[in-house]
């Protein structure tokens, strides 16, 4: 196995997600007034439709499918497959609202060491699976060397690399 080369793509953070959907009106109302995304300026050099939204630090770019019909079909929620997860102020509003919007849920929650952080998993119109939580609550601890490093909020990808320049990781060889 290579040795831990820390950022060797010089990487900063994520930029967008891209979600290819069945109705681009749909997904657009969905991620503008369910998760309070904005709309964005698209290049117009773009030969197919679609948009892109911001908010929290990300992009969501939605591709309208061009065969919609060939698209899988949307299944039970499973918070065990891929999904999007947002991080919440108050998961008790979360649900009221999602209630309010008759929005189709699945709850969790996850004990590590005493720490609780409550999930909420749900569909897009598109079938994609979102994830509301409190993850905040459990500190990002790397398994080799370093200690705690804040928490999933607050993780600043440059005060890792300092950490790991004054605490280096060693190195794993298999």
């Amino acid at each position: 196995m290579k040795e831990n080369m820390g950022n060797p793509l010089h990487l900063t953070s994520l930029n967008h997600i891209s979600i290819v959907c069945r109705s681009l009106e749909k997904s657009l109302d969905f991620y503008q007034n369910v998760l309070g995304f904005f709309l964005t300026r698209r290049p117009c050099s773009f030969d197919f439709d679609g948009a892109w939204l911001f908010n929290y630090g990300i992009g969501i770019h939605l591709l309208q499918s061009e065969d919609p019909q060939s698209m899988p079909e949307i299944s039970q929620i499973n918070p065990k497959g891929n999904h999007i997860s947002f991080q919440c102020e108050s998961m008790a509003t979360v649900e009221k609202k999602l209630k309010e919007m008759k929005i189709e849920y699945v709850q969790s929650k996850v004990e590590e060491g005493g720490i609780y952080v409550d999930q909420l998993f749900f569909h897009d119109p598109d079938g994609t699976v979102i994830e509301i939580c409190n993850c905040d609550n459990l500190p990002v601890i790397p398994l080799a060397g370093g200690g705690t490093i804040l928490s999933c909020q607050r993780v600043n990808f440059n005060t890792q690399q300092q950490q790991q320049q004054h605490h280096p990781l060693p190195s794993i060889h298999l």
